[in-house]
């Protein structure tokens, strides 16, 4: 039996899969090996499976066997084993070490690399995988490389004509299940004469 992922905040008694045999007589279901952490119980009559505490998702997967015995006569039985596998929960949005930053460029620069933004997540797997990308701000004037975190300016900036302060809001976003997360960081650039 294989059955859908649980979710790590999965709460006591939800209902996990049914086990189901074939066969004349009653039968007595019984969890009969690999749950020694004791997550899961099974209705002796149903076969029905069912979490018995919170779980820990490093604890997974577990794999456990489940034992079907003639009620009749304890020495016919048969076995079969039980996946279940744990999903991790997005629990935290990106953050970045400040949420403000501010860099100076001269002006007449070529475009050019400006700052490394480094956000941390700490999810495991997908859940801390981050992407950048510019919420607001001069989008043609700025760029920013998704994978790296990279911010380059696109183009030479005139100190005498044009606007000497630029706000550029970044985002990290994070590949989370269910939902995606984002943090932000605000980069103040400041041309200078």
């Amino acid at each position: 039996y294989q059955p859908a992922p649980l979710s790590e905040k999965t709460p006591p008694d939800t209902f996990v899969v049914q086990i189901s045999v074939l066969y004349k007589v009653p039968v007595i279901y019984s969890i009969v090996s690999g749950d020694g952490k004791g997550y899961f119980i099974i209705d002796p009559s149903t076969g029905i499976v069912r979490t018995r505490k919170n779980l820990k998702l490093e604890d997974f997967p577990v794999t456990f066997n489940v034992r079907a015995t003639d009620s009749s006569n304890p020495s016919i039985f048969n076995d079969v084993s039980v996946n279940v596998e744990v999903i991790d929960e997005n629990d935290f949005p990106p953050v970045f070490p400040s949420s403000l930053l501010e860099k100076r460029l001269e002006e007449n620069s070529p475009a050019t690399q400006i700052i490394q933004l480094k956000a941390q997540d700490s999810d495991t797997g997908r859940n801390g995988f981050l992407t950048y990308g510019i919420l607001s701000g001069d989008g043609l004037k700025f760029r920013i490389d998704e994978a790296t975190g990279i911010l380059y300016s696109t183009a030479s900036f005139d100190y005498e004509e044009e606007r000497t302060e630029y706000q550029v809001v970044i985002y990290a976003e994070d590949d989370g299940i269910p939902e995606k997360k984002r943090g932000y960081c605000t980069v103040v650039i400041k041309i200078i004469d």
